[in-house]
């Protein structure tokens, strides 16, 4: 390891209940120099740094030093530029890991912290969300959450931005050029970018795309080893193909009733098939969202979830540009939003530019 691993781990109010986590960390961290914050007080700007954050929460899913934290992160902007980062958050029941775990990924990526593709190691308080994966290291459920975490610290110390001659771009939407305020922003952003790589779009209202149907495990595994889908159709034929070219994808996402469009959803979700074949950790994503109303965190954050948590697309810094818009023609119409623009397609421009 290059440079010393900063431990983020938020002080419990109870310690006797993060004796699970200070074990799973001792495993995860052998052998590796490391510093540790445990105070949102002794936080401070973390430039260029391989970071580890690791939460401890309760039956209620509550930490107050974690919260500080997170409040102190958004109040500096830029406090973690050019860091990489990893999550583990150890949890007494069965819920808020993930919540917690997608949070903390938005906010630390607002504030320039770049995430590897499966950035988030979970243990729920029955460790149940490890019993496949038990299964497959051929272990105990604890021995796969100690190992899950030790590769997470060695992929995000290992991490390091792809780089590409000519970067290919794949935009994906499934809106209307003539009202979407979404595809009216990457049109500025696009134009911004001019010649700097290989763009391509891909528009899901022009051609029928079925959802995923849950298909048993083997049945998708075994139509994914032939880089296809029992369902074939546009996902097989064109989507698939797209997805393996390019170096980049590009979400365009209007809110639609706090969540992603029946399209864009579908699309996610018949990855899954591409995914049995090849995993996308080489791949970046990054995301245009409008909302009418609010809520653009919250589209952010099932980008998160489903495509760098699940699917493995590595999140650069920022990835997100998120505006709020009504009607048609509003969004290019926003205060400051030239700057905003700007600054968005400088995050793809760098990319590029690698």
């Amino acid at each position: 390891m290059n440079q010393p691993l900063v431990l983020i781990r938020p002080r419990c109010e109870h310690p006797e209940t993060a004796r699970r986590l200070s074990e799973v960390l001792a495993y995860a961290l052998e052998g590796s120099a490391v510093s540790t914050i445990e105070t949102a007080a002794a936080l401070h700007p973390l430039k260029g740094k391989k970071i580890l954050f690791a939460v401890m929460v309760g039956e209620t899913g509550i930490n107050l030093e974690y919260f500080a934290m997170l409040q102190w992160m958004r109040e500096h902007p830029g406090c973690l530029e050019g860091s990489v980062g990893g999550v583990l958050v150890d949890g007494a029941s069965e819920l808020y890991t993930k919540s917690i775990g997608s949070e903390l990924v938005f906010t630390a990526n607002l504030a320039g912290c770049t995430f590897p593709g499966r950035p988030l190691v979970e243990g729920t308080g029955s460790l149940g969300n490890f019993t496949i994966l038990a299964r497959t290291m051929e272990t105990d459920r604890f021995g796969a959450y100690l190992r899950s975490a030790r590769e997470l610290v060695e992929r995000v110390c290992g991490f390091s931005q792809p780089r590409f001659e000519r970067p290919k771009l794949l935009a994906v939407h499934a809106s209307s050029h003539k009202t979407s305020n979404t595809l009216a922003l990457w049109r500025r952003v696009r134009e911004q970018i001019g010649d700097r790589c290989e763009i391509s779009e891909f528009n899901l209202r022009n051609g029928e795309i079925s959802d995923c149907s849950g298909c048993p495990y083997t049945m998708c595994l075994h139509f994914g080893e032939q880089g296809g889908c029992f369902y074939g159709g546009v996902m097989v034929d064109e989507v698939f193909p797209a997805i393996r070219q390019a170096n980049a994808l590009v979400m365009l996402c209007p809110n639609y009733n706090d969540a992603l469009s029946a399209n864009l959803t579908a699309f996610i979700n018949r990855l899954t098939a591409l995914f049995r074949q090849v995993r996308f950790y080489d791949k970046a994503l990054f995301a245009i969202a409008v909302s009418g109303y609010s809520g653009n965190d919250i589209i952010a954050k099932q980008l998160i979830c489903a495509l760098n948590m699940n699917k493995t697309f590595y999140l650069p810094a920022r990835f997100s540009m998120l505006e709020t818009a009504n009607n048609a023609g509003d969004a290019c119409k926003l205060p400051g939003i030239d700057q905003r623009i700007a600054c968005f397609s400088q995050q793809l421009a760098a990319f590029c530019d690698q």
